[in-house]
């Protein structure tokens, strides 16, 4: 081999680094099933999603969507899912720093019940947290003495969110806790740092990427949230219907374009959402490198 080919073949790796044999074989085929079944699970379907609606005409799509149903729905999930998400940030902080930094009697209990929410069937989730909260349950009627009306209301739904999104937070979070080099804060509390100096400038922005995605996730995950919600909601129009079940609702009346176009709507608002989200970890970690 003559060294000019040396040379045109050293430029082509370093244009394209993937030319470079790896130490695992079968790039072409692992990439091959890949593409194939991010294309059948996630763009297929979403591709058909995106066609649906359009069979009502523009003009139709914008009625159907602009709704005061599915306006009411859309908002109703959307902004309890954000508020719920932003709630298990400071929660899924405190259970984090707790089940990591200390040891007390019952801590793996603890820790074992923070996955509850993951294991427990959706609808189990949501007849247990009506039993508790409804008018006549043990928590429910302790708050309708106050005034406060928590099953079968807005605050009700906010409450299976956050019970739902907190596990996602805490297991975000934990790892990170516990691969924190403690000896960055004993350098900080040498140089004269107090415990809210280390907790604003040495933990924070080391949980900072962490936590979002944390929050990210419980986001996403209540966005869709159904069978815990269900049961909780009331699911009165324009009051407590979320918007899955819109969605149900309009699939069982045959309107299989109109559920199509809410459908749509959930994805655009939730792929803006996480663009935002992913903007916002990437200026953290531009920051952070700076």
């Amino acid at each position: 081999m003559s060294d000019q080919t040396r040379h045109i073949g050293s430029v082509e790796l370093r244009r394209r680094p993937w030319l470079q044999h790896s130490i695992l074989p079968g790039f072409g085929l692992s990439l091959g099933i890949t593409l194939t079944y991010l294309g059948a699970i996630v763009v297929l379907p979403l591709t058909a999603l995106a066609i649906r609606p359009w069979e009502l005409g523009l003009h139709g799509v914008w009625h159907e969507l602009s709704a005061p149903r599915v306006a009411s729905a859309l908002k109703l999930s959307f902004g309890l899912s954000a508020l719920a998400a932003l709630l298990n940030a400071p929660l899924g902080l405190l259970l984090a720093w707790t089940l990591s930094r200390y040891e007390f009697p019952g801590r793996r209990i603890l820790d074992a019940l923070v996955d509850l929410p993951f294991a427990l069937p959706t609808a189990v989730a949501g007849l247990a947290l009506t039993a508790i909260y409804a008018p006549n349950g043990p928590l429910g009627s302790l708050a309708a003495k106050l005034g406060i009306k928590t099953a079968y209301s807005a605050l009700g739904i906010f409450i299976a969110l956050v019970f739902i999104g907190l596990p996602f937070v805490v297991r975000s979070l934990q790892p990170v806790l516990q691969e924190l080099d403690h000896e960055v804060e004993e350098a900080a509390t040498t140089l004269g740092a107090d415990a809210r100096q280390r907790a604003v400038r040495v933990i924070l922005p080391a949980m900072a990427p962490s936590l979002i995605s944390g929050v990210s996730l419980a986001f996403a995950r209540a966005v869709g949230e159904y069978g815990s919600v269900v049961f909780i909601a009331g699911n009165l129009p324009g009051k407590t219907e979320i918007a899955p079940l819109l969605i149900v609702i309009k699939l069982e009346s045959y309107d299989y374009a109109g559920a199509a176009a809410v459908g749509v709507a959930m994805v655009a608002i939730s792929f803006g959402s996480l663009v935002l989200i992913n903007g916002l970890q990437l200026a953290l970690a531009k920051r952070g490198k700076a």
